[in-house]
């Protein structure tokens, strides 16, 4: 197992998340063994080669076999590259004058910066196999538009969605789809699942994750109709690879209730960003009230070891990096606002994915039921176009 994924096990749940025994058509997929290639946007981010170019740095200090290549304005780039000397060794500089701004609209970044942008050159390497995974922390719009034109979506996925790991009480889970389309018939939201089961799969190492449908209750008649059908659709196909749970409620994806939660992107972007708000707010608070009087700030120095830890559970950046899944290749968006550290942490995600065969298991199991996969959607879309 890879040095990434022991990081990412260390987190792993504190219950319920032991390995069962594997099935007979359970696909049993071989660890990469050549050295992973890396490309990088470097011109994406709020602050393009000054983050991309250290944060390349540290991730290749943690995989010192992967090979990186940084697309991007060379007179930026090579400066900063020189200060690394493992980096100077292993990196390769791809140079274009175009970079995709962070406020360019999907469709303007697309006619402006197909095939000659940081951004587009990036994925083009992925597609001609010159890269196994693509990273930036551009405009997220512009990279989905770009990578599902560049990449296309795999046989069956209809659309490519976000997903990220999520902290939680009882330590991590996956959650998708956190905004890359809005709205979800039956059939993508089972899609949804069958692709964040096996994200759980290699970031986790459970090899049957457990995977709940975001809904309004927990009941089997609550819920739109897409979301009720696609329960019904994942009971049935009884798929090997993923253990489905039933509806979880906002609540449960704090508590850990499930592996995996799956939800369209409207609900799970605001999810999101509530989350990130309210971690934001309740550290504000903390911060008010252990500096109001000498009592405090004497309580919080006995204490600030345990503060620490809680903020570094309930940071961003320190999970940075979520996975657009459905894609013939693997691409990571970072957050804009990362630093060298958080922007390494979204490498790791993408060393992980690409070097435990993340695509091929999701091929495998979407493949493995399509005829119950196909019937059981077909009421489901008809009933939510009625």
């Amino acid at each position: 197992m890879s040095p990434g994924c022991d990081r990412l096990l260390s987190r792993r749940f504190a219950t319920n998340h032991s390995k069962q025994e594997a099935e007979p058509n359970r696909l049993s997929i071989k660890p990469m063994s050549k050295p992973v290639r890396i490309a990088l946007d470097a011109m994406g981010g709020d602050h393009g080669p000054a983050v991309v170019v250290p944060g390349a740095a540290i991730a290749l200090d943690r995989h010192p076999e992967c090979e990186i290549l940084l697309f991007g304005d060379q007179s930026k780039i090579a400066p900063l590259v020189a200060e690394y000397k493992r980096l100077k060794n292993a990196a390769k500089i791809i140079h274009t004058d175009v970079a995709v701004r962070m406020d360019d609209k999907p469709s303007q970044a697309l006619r402006a910066g197909r095939r000659v942008s940081s951004m587009w050159l990036m994925l083009d390497a992925v597609r001609h196999d010159q890269a196994d995974v693509a990273i930036s922390a551009g405009n997220t719009g512009a990279l989905m538009a770009m990578a599902k034109f560049c990449l296309k979506t795999m046989p069956g996925i209809d659309r490519p969605v976000i997903a990220a790991i999520w902290p939680n009480l009882r330590a991590e889970s996956v959650v998708l789809d956190l905004g890359a389309s809005i709205g979800a018939d039956a059939k993508q939201l089972v899609d949804m699942a069958v692709m964040g089961a096996a994200m759980a799969h290699i970031v986790f190492d459970i090899e049957r994750p457990t995977v709940g449908l975001l809904n309004v209750g927990v009941e089997e008649i609550k819920g739109v109709e897409a979301v009720r059908e696609a329960g019904k659709i994942l009971r049935e196909a009884n798929l090997p690879e993923l253990d489905y749970h039933g509806f979880v409620e906002g609540d449960d994806i704090g508590k850990g209730t499930t592996d995996v939660v799956v939800t369209e992107g409207f609900a799970g972007n605001i999810a999101l960003k509530t989350a990130e708000g309210t971690a934001r707010q309740m550290g504000e608070y903390l911060r008010a009230a252990m500096s109001r009087t000498l009592r405090a700030r004497i309580g919080y120095l006995l204490a600030r070891n345990a503060f620490q830890v809680v903020r570094e559970k309930v940071d961003p950046k320190k999970v940075n990096g979520g996975v657009f899944l459905g894609l013939n290749g693997v691409v990571v968006k970072s957050h804009g606002s990362a630093d060298a550290e958080s922007f390494a942490a979204a490498i790791d995600t993408g060393y992980d994915v690409v070097r435990n065969g993340m695509n091929s298991r999701i091929a495998h199991t979407l493949a493995q039921q399509p005829a119950a996969h196909a019937s059981a959607a077909k009421p489901a879309l008809k009933e939510a176009a009625s």
